[in-house]
């Protein structure tokens, strides 16, 4: 757990020293042109990990769905919805995600 948590501190601490060079602007108001190539870098791979994760959730959502209804057809009815309420969920995030990619790289 030590290493986990120590881990997780080098990681911090490596995000925030990162920062002020992400804050620097030129005259116009814009970032220099290498900041806005590692930003429209990251948010294509944020984008990339969301949809990848979002749609193996959404593949085990579907596969718990139809393992429920298949032991109790009965509760289809249930099951189903509370599937389609999980999926809503999970595509958020994917939305979410390309929202803001979509408010980081059109400045």
């Amino acid at each position: 757990m030590k290493k986990l948590a120590g881990f997780f501190t080098l990681v911090m601490v490596a995000g925030m020293s990162a920062m002020p060079a992400f804050a620097q602007e030129t005259a116009a108001g814009k970032p220099p042109e290498h900041v806005a190539t590692a930003i429209a870098i990251a948010a294509g791979l944020s984008m990339a990990i969301a949809a990848a994760f979002c749609g193996l959730g959404q593949g085990r959502v579907a596969a718990a769905a139809c393992e429920g209804i298949a032991r109790n057809p009965g509760a289809a009815g249930e099951i189903r919805t509370a599937m389609i309420l999980g999926l809503v969920f999970i595509e958020t995030l994917a939305l979410f995600t390309l929202a803001i990619v979509f408010a980081k790289v059109g400045y």
